[in-house]
């Protein structure tokens, strides 16, 4: 089964509060982590990778914390997945990164198949940007008092 894993879901939530809190200016680890329920360790990893990835810039200080490096609608969501997780596709010989020769290829009917979900995983997530979440996220919650997860 193809699955991301916490850091590519754990990291996309991360974004959505720091889309969320855009306005507001610089966000701190520690509140992210309370409001995502996220460990504040694992986020300091999954933010590290995301800044050198250049998707968060940081101020350090007593008044120090993060922030989308561009606008909500300029940050997809492939971006911060191919930052965390690499590679989207579900099979070894159609990867970009990591491509391995397989001396299937030539005749390989099921390669394909694995390129077209390639194909297609990588159409939806580069389609919604942090703000399309934020939208959303604010259209649930226009009449509601509840947190609403990613």
């Amino acid at each position: 089964m193809f699955r991301l894993s916490t850091k590519g879901r754990y990291g996309v939530r991360a974004m959505f509060d720091l889309a969320l809190h855009y306005d507001e200016g610089l966000v701190s680890l520690k509140s992210i982590a309370e409001r995502q329920e996220i460990s504040e360790h694992y986020l300091e990893q999954l933010i590290a990778a995301l800044k050198k990835a250049g998707l968060v810039k940081s101020i350090r200080g007593a008044q120090g914390g993060y922030m989308l490096s561009r606008e909500p609608s300029k940050i997809t969501i492939g971006e911060i997945l191919r930052a965390l997780e690499g590679s989207l596709s579900p099979s070894e010989c159609i990867d970009d990164i990591e491509r391995v020769d397989c001396p299937r290829a030539e005749f390989c009917v099921t390669r394909k198949v694995w390129e077209k979900v390639k194909e297609a995983i990588e159409n939806v997530v580069d389609s919604v940007t942090l703000q399309d979440l934020v939208d959303d996220y604010k259209k649930i919650t226009a009449n509601e008092s509840y947190m609403f997860y990613i």
